[in-house]
């Protein structure tokens, strides 16, 4: 009787130690090194302070985030290597570094694809986006999603961009980047392809004429200070993604993981949110700091979309055709 009471009494206590350990998040104590190139008054570093934020508090202060803006941890090509070794556990670049592991991650890159943050915003988290995150694995990355990085506009020291014409013969910085390379040289500009951290140098110093990025980094690393213009060609709309270096990755745990997804999700909507509200006070401040601001006719935006035609045709051609063919779909969807 008694050995039968000191058994029911250990399942009982065994019982009662399983829900507790169950109750707990299972998580050790890891440090998270997050790479991005922004400074730190950017909304991409707001995203990542959110998120770090949402992951100390799900994991009960085990998972830590420290940030390192601004490339302190290299540009995006260097930190995506980084990644891809496990010395470094996560980035937040441009999609647009990715085209070249993933080619077909210059889809996103067409120009005038989308017309608005809605339309963006639907093509990433849908089936399009869904489908590149899948293809990333494989090259030693794991994506937890997009956040906003903004329509991309030109800024240069030379003329106001009003008509495709402005855009002859200026040297204009672009991401190292095929689509982009391709999609100015239609407009006979000159594209010089350059790391982001070299770029106010470059401009400075006039080794190029002009670049293009959202309005939010143009005022962040201050390029009012070498640039007079600034034109609102919203050529293209560019989002950053949430990397992690797959080898990290594999050494968290399910409950792990799912902690780093579900802060990633959370963090997206304020992120989005505090980054097109800075993209709109970002235009009054570039004026206010002395640049010229000229929006773009919509007659003269249709005719660059039909300019820059041949570049999406060109590329299309040489991507993966049921990738090619469920972003054309996408696309139909969204702008219905």
């Amino acid at each position: 009787m008694k050995s039968s009471f000191r058994f029911a009494a250990a399942v009982i206590a065994s019982s009662v130690l399983g829900l507790a350990a169950h109750a707990q998040p299972a998580s050790q104590e890891r440090v998270i090194r997050f790479g991005h190139l922004n400074n730190a008054d950017h909304p991409v570093s707001f995203g990542v302070k959110r998120f770090a934020e949402l992951l100390a508090t799900k994991s009960g202060g085990k998972l830590k985030v420290q940030e390192y803006p601004a490339s302190t941890l290299g540009n995006e090509m260097q930190q995506q290597s980084a990644l891809q070794g496990g010395v470094q556990q996560m980035s937040a670049p441009a999609t647009t570094s990715l085209a070249g592991i993933v080619k077909e991650f210059g889809l996103i890159d067409f120009p005038f694809s989308v017309g608005n943050f809605a339309q963006a915003d639907a093509l990433l988290d849908g089936p399009l986006g869904q489908a590149l995150i899948a293809k990333l694995p494989e090259k030693g990355l794991v994506a937890l999603g997009y956040w906003d990085l903004g329509f991309r506009n030109v800024t240069n020291s030379k003329r106001p961009i009003t008509r495709a014409e402005d855009l002859d013969g200026l040297k204009i910085r672009v991401i190292p980047n095929p689509v982009f390379l391709e999609t100015f040289k239609g407009f006979k500009a000159n594209p010089v392809p350059m790391p982001f951290a070299e770029l106010y140098g470059a401009l400075d110093a006039k080794a190029v004429d002009g670049q293009e990025n959202p309005y939010a980094v143009i005022l962040s690393n201050k390029f009012f200070e070498v640039q007079k213009y600034v034109s609102a060609t919203n050529h293209v709309y560019a989002a950053n993604i949430v990397l992690v270096s797959k080898k990290f990755w594999d050494t968290l745990s399910a409950d792990e993981q799912r902690m780093m997804n579900e802060a990633a999700n959370e963090s997206r909507a304020y992120q989005r949110q505090v980054s097109r509200a800075a993209a709109q006070r970002a235009v009054g401040d570039l004026q206010a700091k002395g640049m010229a601001f000229n929006e773009i006719a919509a007659p003269e935006q249709a005719r660059m979309r039909q300019i820059a035609k041949p570049v999406i045709d060109k590329f299309a051609a040489t991507y993966d055709p049921a990738m090619v063919k469920l972003y054309n779909d996408e696309l139909a969807r969204i702008r219905k």
